[in-house]
């Protein structure tokens, strides 16, 4: 007998963008992951940009994962490997478990896209506190590609055969984030 597939279950997402040539006006990076995310049913906890320094993206995310209203953060940008890209290198010693597919699913569905300048992307993902953290490059493409083909399915509670949901807040949920 096949089991039913769960019932979507709306997640609080907040948004982190790293930049030091942008602001929240010129971030459409920003703007089409929480249109992307809103459009899919879930919710946008909060939205903030830093400049690309270790410690004020590691004091954003680290108030968001103690606190219990984010299932999952996306940041964008700070991926590359300019001298000032340091997002992974700001988020990987939160991370309690490293999703290490996700980078390289990402690559996978961008080199269809952009060819071998994929190589060039340092996008990771890792679950901290029982919260889901999603480093992004910073182009809009980019971050249209990660959610299109991957973080829509997998922050949807009733993709099968697995997703990300149940961690957060189903039942094998250590910590219920407020849900």
């Amino acid at each position: 007998m096949a089991k039913t597939p769960a019932p979507f279950r709306p997640l609080n997402i907040s948004v982190l963008t790293v930049s030091d040539t942008r602001s929240i006006a010129e971030d459409t990076s920003g703007d089409a992951l929480i249109e992307l995310l809103t459009k899919a049913g879930h919710k946008l906890n909060e939205r903030t940009l830093v400049k690309d320094d270790v410690y004020q993206m590691r004091a954003v995310v680290s108030n968001w994962i103690a606190e219990s209203e984010t299932h999952v953060i996306l940041i964008t940008g700070g991926t590359g490997f300019y001298s000032r890209d340091s997002t992974p290198e700001a988020m990987t010693p939160l991370f309690d478990k490293t999703i290490e597919g996700f980078g390289e699913l990402f690559r996978q569905i961008s080199y269809t896209e952009i060819g071998t300048s994929t190589i060039q992307s340092r996008a990771i993902a890792g679950l901290a506190n029982q919260t889901l953290v999603f480093c992004l490059p910073g182009s809009t493409g980019a971050c249209k590609t990660a959610w299109n083909g991957i973080l829509e399915e997998q922050l949807n509670a009733s993709h099968r055969p697995c997703n990300f949901v149940s961690m957060l807040i189903g039942p094998y949920a250590e910590n219920q984030h407020g849900a």
